[in-house]
Order: structure tokens, then sequence, then C-alpha cells
């Protein structure tokens, strides 16, 4: 099982991309938690075998059909336990919006 966190820019809020995320997530058996950041992108983690996290990685390149992805800045996560506590279920679900991402981005 391999974690991964996405930072998803473009055209992706208003447009069904959490939910798109979501049905995707469910689809390649992932776990994980997606929302909405204040600055207009979307934040992702994901949870699963390395051939789902690929196919997934994928289809949020693509996006939803009303969404045009810019960027996707994915990279491996060591471990869950910097994360904020609304991600424990085992899940994949739609968080509530956040103001910066959950995980400090590299420079």
């Amino acid at each position: 099982m391999s974690l991964r966190h996405y930072l998803v820019s473009g055209r992706v809020q208003g447009v069904g991309f959490r939910r798109f995320v979501e049905k995707q997530a469910h689809h390649y058996g992932l776990s994980g938690v997606v929302r909405n950041l204040e600055d207009g992108r979307v934040e992702c983690f994901a949870q699963g075998s390395d051939e789902g996290l690929q196919e997934f990685e994928r289809a949020v390149r693509r996006g939803p059909m009303l969404s045009a992805v810019r960027e996707v800045v994915a990279r491996p996560i060591s471990s869950k336990e910097d994360l904020e506590t609304d991600w424990k279920t085992g899940l994949f679900s739609i968080a509530v919006d956040g103001e910066k991402p959950w995980v400090g981005e590299e420079s």
C-alpha cells in the first residue's frame, strides 16, 4: 500500500471535480480524502496499490468534462500521522474546504 498527496490546479472548483475524484478513487479501490483549498486548488490524498494509484492519477490529470486541469503535483507521503483527523475512516471522502494544504509543500 502506497500513500500519495496531490495538489491540482486549473479550473478544478465548481465543476464537479471532487465528486469525480471520489468516484475514481472508489473505482480503483483507494481510500483517502479530497477537498478544495482557498487558493483555487484541490488537494487530495489517496492510498492503495501502486497500479490503482497510477490509474487514479491519470484520471485526475484528465478531470471531469467541465474542468481544465493545468497542473498536478503528486508526491509520495510516508504516513497519515501528519494529516488532520477528519481522514480516519479508511474510505474515500470529500472533506471540508481548507485554507492551506495539510502537508507542507516542497520548495
